[in-house]
């Protein structure tokens, strides 16, 4: 069999090399569409459901978000395993599906189910998916800081929630910017307990009415002069003025009771949970890069570089972005580690031809048939849905040598039978 196939390429010259030269583009096609990334991609198809119910113990929050949740999921099509988590204020629920299973549609049932378990939940409580990503899809970090040290942490924590994430989210194959750090500005009403007792005045009746105070109402529209105005009352609270001014009640003599008058209204940071340093220099503010799953990561990395190089200009002075955590570099080197070991493998191939058989025409059947195979290695690994990491390229560098090994001996091998034909015609 393998004599009639060596006969049928030896006739066909021409098709075998067509067939080469067919088969080298449509891996270099393959090759240059094939995902690259550092790290194999081993995690579970899971979705992740985050429910804050805040202020509340994490006992309250097992009883009343994260045992109704786990219950209703484990009952999802296709899932194997529901993990729960309930903390200070916020429950994590994690739905594990068969492996194979397609993300989107995990997710679409995911949310299904979870419309059904809404009603069980307290209206306190605010359920979201996680982002559409795995858990290697961290791949990349940075820091805001500010040598000349004329923006506070809140401020760079701000430009972070208001400007860089909106920017950084538009970009194609990024599925979440985490913020880290930094302070969460908020406007805060600290009340008086002995000025709310001398007003009676409750603590829910200030709440309601800061609730009530912060509103938008539109109206109808006035016809003047042919032309529509629109009515509306504007409400929202935009200063600490505005808070202050905000009527609670009356008093018997008729004077109107206001939020300042029983609570000092200031603006402070949210309540932590953790802090970012940067080399042990101090505090900073910064934020996360989450890929979408099964996407290029060398390509949305150099994405998020050029975006971040384009939003340096509108940054603050003094204000610059750090990168702390950078995957491409990785992925690069071992890019550099599979062409390095291409190239040393075709010089050694050449140096072996050249020295024991007399004969450098014949390191051109290896350095041929190397390159060809990776490119239908790389093939077969793009239509199995394979992107190349540090796994799979550390062994196609392996398998060069396997390659290496069996081209040198079939070279040997054919010259050691030509020879006795080449002495009888010598003689």
């Amino acid at each position: 069999m393998i004599a009639r196939l060596i006969r049928v390429c030896i006739a066909n010259r021409f098709l075998v090399l067509l067939a080469v030269a067919v088969i080298g583009a449509w891996g270099t096609w393959a090759m240059l569409r094939t995902p690259l990334d550092a790290i194999p991609d081993l995690s579970d198809v899971q979705v992740i459901i985050r429910t804050t119910y805040p202020g509340q113990a994490p006992e309250i929050v097992e009883n009343q978000v994260t045992y109704p949740l786990a219950t209703t999921m484990l009952s999802v099509p296709g899932a194997k395993t529901v993990r729960g988590y309930s903390m200070f204020g916020d429950s994590f629920v994690y739905v594990l599906f068969e492996d194979g299973t397609d993300l989107y549609w995990a997710r679409s049932r995911v949310l299904e189910y979870l419309n059904q378990v809404q009603s069980r939940l307290p209206q306190e409580a605010k359920t979201a998916l996680g982002p559409d990503a795995t858990g290697v899809g961290w791949i990349y970090e940075y820091a805001l800081i500010d040598k000349s040290h004329t923006h506070d942490l809140s401020q760079l924590r701000a430009l972070q929630d208001w400007f860089l994430k909106y920017e950084l989210k538009s970009i194609p194959n990024v599925a979440e910017v985490a913020s880290l750090g930094g302070m969460v500005r908020q406007y805060q009403v600290v009340l008086d307990p002995q000025k709310l007792r001398a007003f009676n005045i409750t603590h829910d009746k200030v709440v309601s009415a800061i609730r009530n105070a912060n509103q938008e109402t539109g109206g109808s529209v006035l016809e003047l002069a042919e032309a529509e105005y629109m009515v509306r009352a504007s409400g929202y609270l935009k200063t600490l003025d505005d808070f202050r001014q905000i009527p609670l009640a009356t008093t018997e003599a008729g004077v109107p009771v206001r939020v300042g008058d029983v609570a000092t209204v200031l603006i402070g940071p949210e309540m932590r949970r953790g802090i970012t340093d940067l080399n042990g220099e101090g505090e900073v503010a910064g934020g996360v890069i989450i890929m979408r799953s099964g996407k290029n990561a060398l390509e949305t990395i150099n994405a998020v570089k050029a975006k971040l190089a384009q939003l340096k200009t509108g940054l603050p002075p003094g204000v610059q972005i750090v990168p702390t955590y950078d995957r491409s570099e990785l992925i690069k080197r071992a890019i550099e580690n599979l062409k390095g070991k291409l190239i040393e493998e075709f010089l050694i191939v050449a140096l072996v031809c050249a020295l024991f058989l007399f004969h450098l025409r014949s390191a051109l059947v290896a350095i041929v048939s190397l390159p060809l195979g990776v490119l239908v290695a790389f093939l077969v690994m793009h239509y199995q849905g394979i992107n190349a990491n540090i796994m799979s390229l550390g062994g196609i560098a392996i398998a060069i040598g396997a390659m290496v090994d069996a081209a040198i001996v079939m070279v040997e091998n054919a010259h050691k039978h030509i020879e006795p034909g080449t002495r009888r015609i010598r003689e």
